[in-house]
């Protein structure tokens, strides 16, 4: 029943994304303003795809979060799966740097366009800065959320990897707290290099917001290394009973 079930999981997640991209399509069309709408269309389609799958999520730490805030999330990287995950389940005006390539993607793509994220040319460090100025400033001006994954990738062999000073740029820029996130089990459930959606437990661990206020760019080497910190030791967390 399990393999019939499996086979079932990407139809079922093609018919989503067509059905919610449709839906945050036709929203697109009443400006800027219907944004806040079309995230809530993604969060249910990144929701329908957790169902599919049988992925469960224990979340730990959401009271640190006020859904008001605007914050930048820093999180460990093993899944294709992570993003539906911390999308789902922090309730804040997230939007995302993503790959160009994704934007070219029907559906998805043109959500990824007209929802206000960001895109991404990977490669080109100029490029790069420029993108994360002016996510920075999104994050001033309209008062979002944006999550990165530092180590720049996701991990080969499921071990953390070094971070770079993206996420921590941003957040000065933005004088926006950072807030480090830990995920556990979604290595699991989506393997890397593995098209199999597998059904099994996931636990997102959110750690104390760094305040930036005050900081400057000459911080952020400091700001990375603190972060990353709290992102080991929430791995290496016993867990709550």
């Amino acid at each position: 029943m399990a393999w019939f079930w499996g086979a079932l999981v990407y139809p079922l997640a093609a018919l989503s994304t067509i059905f919610c991209g449709t839906i945050s399509i036709v929203l697109s069309l009443f400006g800027e303003k219907s944004q806040r709408k079309q995230i809530a269309v993604a969060r249910a389609w990144s929701h329908s795809l957790l169902i599919f799958g049988h992925v469960k999520v224990r979340v730990e730490g959401l009271e640190k979060i006020d859904p008001e805030g605007r914050y930048v999330f820093a999180s460990n990287h093993l899944s294709y799966v992570d993003t539906p995950v911390v999308f789902t389940n922090i309730p804040v005006q997230f939007r995302f740097l993503a790959k160009r390539g994704l934007f070219s993607i029907p559906f998805l793509g043109w959500h990824l366009k007209t929802a206000g994220h960001i895109p991404v040319t990977i490669g080109d460090p100029r490029a790069a800065l420029k993108i994360l100025t002016l996510a920075a400033h999104l994050i001033q001006t309209r008062g979002i959320s944006l999550l990165i994954f530092p180590e720049g990738g996701r991990s080969e062999d499921g071990i953390l990897h070094e971070f770079k000073d993206g996420a921590s740029y941003m957040a000065i820029k933005a004088q926006a707290p950072l807030v480090p996130l830990a995920l556990i089990g979604t290595r699991e459930v989506l393997p890397m290099h593995s098209a199999l959606l597998r059904r099994g437990n996931v636990t997102l661990r959110v750690g104390d917001p760094i305040s930036t206020v005050g900081m400057t760019l000459r911080d952020r080497e400091a700001l990375t290394a603190s972060a990353r910190e709290q992102v080991v030791a929430m791995l290496n967390r016993e867990p709550r009973p």
